[in-house]
């Protein structure tokens, strides 16, 4: 009975998480694009800019308040479900969630409070400011939020008094190393999970020939930058790759669908792994590319997971299908933002409707990477909770009973299921609207003046007078 409470509770976690994760992971990218358009607006006086951000911030807004509402549901099932874990790692995991909500949570949502209702109230260099700060916010957020995680995945700083988690050293659990690969890594996924997004908002409005200049800035800024951090995450990943190689060998056994020592290691490409028989079924591998990427040799020996007690090992097929299914959407996302930056410099992409058509459809792929990201990772740390010092069974609520488990896990996937439909609604009802509806209100240090839209003018400072009827 017990461990039908502990699969239940951790499949409710796994769905709480992934409802979760699918908000911050678009708002955390979407805040600073928001403050660079904003920014490009005052810079520049041209109107378009002003436009897309004006669109971009219903948007947020909507994605934003779903977040903070799946958080707060969220929270609750750490007393419900894994109260040992709460009374283990409390000291530790207790004041780093404090610290999000009194720093990068406190930010953003004083902030945000601006950025929707303050631009005809404050002057423009504090409206960008506030854009700026509630940026920053989201990222100090997702700072603190990796830095719990990365605790748990190399835990440092710490003894262990009367089965309590003590800290002695904060400065050793902030920089863990862990955490300098993990949150990079997780910024550039949020960062490219708002570009195709936006990409896929510019394209979709290209091949319906609406908001034609507004599409191409959002489809060209948003594969400009794609270009760019497309290779850094494949890089930061590379990094995160090695640290686990190092520090939780077990794990990357999993992702390898590596069973026995090789050496050299072939590099699996594609297999169905077989637990009960300890074997990849239909496997396809390249040989001495496992030594070459784990290591940067050809010849490295490489652990398999029959060196690891059945007890300690973890499962297989998530983690290895996870990890493959994030590394083929990064092949995608740079594939491309490749070719469409190419062929948007030549001034040919408006026509190209064979890439349009895929770049309309990309808007899954950050999304589904960072849930593959995050599987890989969380199913991969299995049996433990705290890596090699609290399993997950002993981190569940003693007493638990499996009518309990099912009844929190129907209620909670409700609640989120309820929260993502309305969320995804209004937010496709805002891209259907469009970016703009018959005339533009151009707004200006307070000022509100219907006008013709011309998107090639630029913004004016109006007269001192008033427009309080548009």
């Amino acid at each position: 009975m017990e461990a039908t409470a502990l699969l239940l509770s951790r499949i409710q976690f796994a769905a709480t998480i992934s409802f979760h994760i699918i908000f911050p992971s678009f708002t955390i990218g979407l805040a600073a694009w928001l403050a660079v358009l904003e920014a490009m607006s005052l810079a520049t006086g041209n109107r378009v800019y002003h436009q897309v951000y004006e669109f971009w911030l219903k948007i947020f807004g909507v994605a934003f308040g779903m977040g903070v509402v799946s958080g707060i549901v969220m929270a609750f099932q750490f007393g419900t479900n894994w109260s040992e874990l709460s009374r283990a790692s409390g000291p530790i995991q207790g004041p780093l969630l404090t610290y999000e909500s009194f720093t990068a949570f406190a930010l953003e949502a004083t902030f945000f409070g601006v950025m929707l209702f303050g631009r005809k109230r404050v002057r423009p260099w504090f409206y960008l400011m506030s854009c700026i700060l509630v940026a920053a916010g989201t990222t100090m957020s997702a700072f603190w939020i990796l830095v719990n995680n990365s605790w748990m995945q190399h835990p440092v700083g710490f003894v262990v008094q009367n089965g309590i988690f003590v800290p002695t050293d904060w400065a050793a659990i902030i920089f863990n190393h862990v955490v300098w690969v993990r949150f990079p890594h997780m910024l550039l996924g949020a960062y490219l999970t708002t570009a195709f997004c936006v990409a896929a908002v510019g394209a979709t409005y290209l091949l319906k020939e609406r908001y034609r200049i507004e599409a191409m800035v959002m489809v060209r800024m948003s594969l400009g930058l794609a270009t760019v951090l497309v290779p850094l995450q494949i890089l930061f990943g590379h990094l995160t790759g090695d640290y686990i190689h190092d520090d939780q060998p077990a794990k990357f056994a999993a992702v390898e669908g590596r069973w026995v020592d090789e050496q050299p290691a072939a590099e699996v490409i594609f297999a169905i792994p077989d637990a009960d028989s300890q074997r990849n079924r239909l496997e396809w591998k390249v040989p001495v590319l496992g030594s070459l990427i784990a290591s940067g040799t050809l010849d490295s020996r490489e652990v398999g997971l029959t060196d690891f007690p059945a007890a300690d090992r973890p499962p297989v097929l998530i983690p290895f299908f996870a990890f493959r299914v994030m590394a083929g959407c990064g092949v995608l996302m740079l594939a491309l933002a490749w070719i469409g930056t190419a062929v948007a410099r030549r001034g040919k992409l408006k026509k190209q409707r064979w890439l349009l058509w895929p770049l309309a459809f990309s808007f899954p792929l950050g999304f589904i990477a960072i849930l593959a990201g995050w599987f890989t990772a969380e199913v991969g740390r299995q049996p433990w909770t705290v890596w090699g010092v609290l399993r997950t069974a002993d981190a569940l609520t003693p007493g638990l009973t499996p009518h309990f488990a099912a009844a929190t896990l129907v209620m909670y996937v409700s609640v989120y299921a309820f929260i993502f439909c309305f969320g995804v609604y209004y937010i496709l009802r805002i891209v259907r609207r469009g970016v703009f509806d018959g005339k533009v209100l151009t707004i200006w240090n307070g000022h509100v003046i219907p006008q013709t839209y011309d998107p090639g003018a630029q913004l004016v400072k109006p007269a001192r007078s008033r427009v309080s009827n548009v």
